[in-house]
């Protein structure tokens, strides 16, 4: 029950890293930051292997660059529905 806290927290933040470095906002608040980095996590890692430093079972590197090409394209698909 911890590990899933804390795989929820370390997810939650880098959900915000990643939002913070492409300067876009997520939907659905701090609920948007832990999916993406969740997503992102699995992504990055699935693309870029599970390389670096490790906190909560997450490669922090390739989870987070995982988690900015989610953001962009999330940004990417809700700006174009906006037009």
């Amino acid at each position: 029950m911890l590990h899933l806290l804390w795989v929820l927290i370390v997810g939650a933040v880098i959900g915000i890293i990643a939002g913070a470095l492409t300067s876009r906002k997520l939907p659905a608040g701090w609920i948007g930051n832990i999916i993406a980095g969740l997503v992102g996590s699995w992504l990055g890692e699935k693309l870029l292997g599970s390389w670096g430093p490790h906190i909560a079972g997450m490669a922090i590197l390739p989870s987070i660059i995982g988690a900015v090409i989610l953001v962009a394209i999330i940004s990417f698909f809700i700006g174009m529905s906006k037009k």
